[in-house]
């Protein structure tokens, strides 16, 4: 449909012997051992083989936040962010819009099996990294730090990424890190699989977090089937991806019904994308969705 769109307007425009102008889609994703990025690389590819005057491509970056600046700048056309980490209200915000809500983020705190690290109490005076600059990770950390009664200088903080943090705790320079993610985590897996490690039960900070900064946190289980470890759980919360408020309807119905027809092959990518349904991926207040995305929920959606 978007190939018949694009060939339609270069004939109106006297051009018919002229290749159709690719157009550029970048996604905004993470870590290179990250859902995001692994989510990122496969719609990408899909996006590529099935849509062919488009180019698809991903961006590594520090995640949710950095992610949201760049679709609303224009430096990106979509990407993935946690609902928290987007304004409450959209006034005044960068100028990005929901294609669909994709799966929950579970927020993982990571320390060694055989530390001291068991409760999150335990971090008091302890070196964590609480994510990079600009991630989500980041956001909910800090937020669950503080509702705990360890902001400021409680807890001696470093801003790291998912595979500097997981070098950093190997070699003993920070005691624990923080890591929100799909399920699993490859680098948190991969770290599980070399050496002995554990997960901190953050269960009864949700609510804590809910009553001070809103709805969208819930609970959530880590089983041991996904790393090896005791099951806990944790804090959980919703992760969209968003686009470029300014791309075209006809483009943006396209992505989504790729988005939601190829959930098959974006879930062998990775698991979280499979948990993808037409029924959750509506939900995705307080953005709202892309005109060219609600078309297509409204004429294909069960």
């Amino acid at each position: 449909m978007l190939t018949v769109l694009l060939t339609a307007t270069l004939s109106a425009a006297g051009c018919q012997d002229t290749p159709a102008e690719q157009t550029s889609i970048r996604i905004a994703t993470g870590s290179p051992t990250a859902v995001y990025y692994a989510f990122g690389q496969s719609l990408a590819a899909i996006l590529n083989r099935e849509l062919p005057d488009v180019h698809a491509s991903v961006v590594i970056t520090a995640a949710s936040a950095e992610n949201v600046q760049l679709v609303g700048s224009g430096a990106a056309e979509l990407g993935f962010t946690q609902a928290d980490v987007l304004p409450t209200s959209t006034a005044g915000s960068p100028a990005v819009e929901a294609i669909a809500r994709v799966y929950d983020d579970q927020l993982h705190l990571v320390t060694t099996g055989g530390g001291p690290v068991r409760t999150l109490d335990d971090l008091r005076g302890r070196r964590v990294s609480v994510g990079a600059p600009g991630s989500g990770t980041e956001i909910t950390a800090t937020r669950l730090l503080e509702v705990a009664g360890l902001g400021g200088d409680q807890v001696r903080r470093t801003r790291l990424g998912l595979d500097d943090s997981v070098a950093a705790l190997g070699s003993g320079q920070i005691d624990a890190f923080f890591f929100s993610g799909g399920l699993p985590v490859r680098g948190i897996a991969d770290l599980a699989r070399r050496s002995a490690t554990r997960i901190v039960d953050l269960s009864e900070w949700t609510e804590q977090l809910r009553a001070r900064y809103g709805q969208v946190y819930v609970s959530r289980d880590i089983p041991r089937s996904v790393y090896g470890m005791d099951a806990v759980t944790t804090v959980a919360d919703p992760n969209y991806l968003i686009v470029r408020a300014d791309l075209p309807a006809p483009l943006v119905r396209e992505v989504t019904r790729l988005l939601m027809d190829r959930r098959a092959e974006l879930a062998a990518a990775h698991p979280a994308a499979g948990r993808m349904s037409p029924r959750s991926a509506i939900v995705t207040a307080p953005l709202p969705l892309h005109p060219g995305a609600a078309s297509w929920y409204r004429a294909d959606k069960p």
